[in-house]
């Protein structure tokens, strides 16, 4: 099936230095708990480019795709800048009929506050994530 033609970004998120961690995703103002803050098309590829793309710098920009997570994407937007945090203060959905991934808001956010979310696919998963077992 093939994508519906979408994309939105909030017009207060920005990309900026993130202290130890390469640039970030920020917000200039307030934003309430439950907010989309962007929706934006991937680009899917088969388990064998996934072989490839893990031998470049692009696998740690990458997500698991599909029921199975046989496939992978590359989200476009923002979305391969947010940082990961244990305790992220967003959350992401992929919808694989429509070839998208949104971010919201998991709790109010302040002006100036880092955008975060959790790289094991749960918002509260305390796990390791990969670059953290190596």
């Amino acid at each position: 099936m093939a994508s519906k033609a979408f994309l939105m970004i909030r017009s207060s998120i920005y990309i900026a230095p993130a202290e130890n961690k390469g640039r970030g995703v920020f917000t200039s103002e307030a934003i309430a708990a439950g907010t989309a803050i962007e929706i934006v098309p991937v680009i899917v590829m088969s388990r064998n480019e996934r072989i490839f793309l893990d031998q470049t710098l692009l696998h740690d920009y990458i997500f698991e795709w599909g029921y199975e997570k046989d496939r992978c994407c590359m989200a476009l937007g923002y979305v391969p800048l947010y940082n990961h945090s244990s305790e992220a203060n967003c959350d992401y959905e992929m919808d694989y009929e429509n070839e998208l991934i949104s971010i919201r808001t998991l709790r109010a956010i302040s002006a100036g506050e880092e955008l975060l979310i959790n790289y094991n696919g749960t918002w509260n998963d305390k796990g390791p994530v990969w670059f953290e077992k190596k």
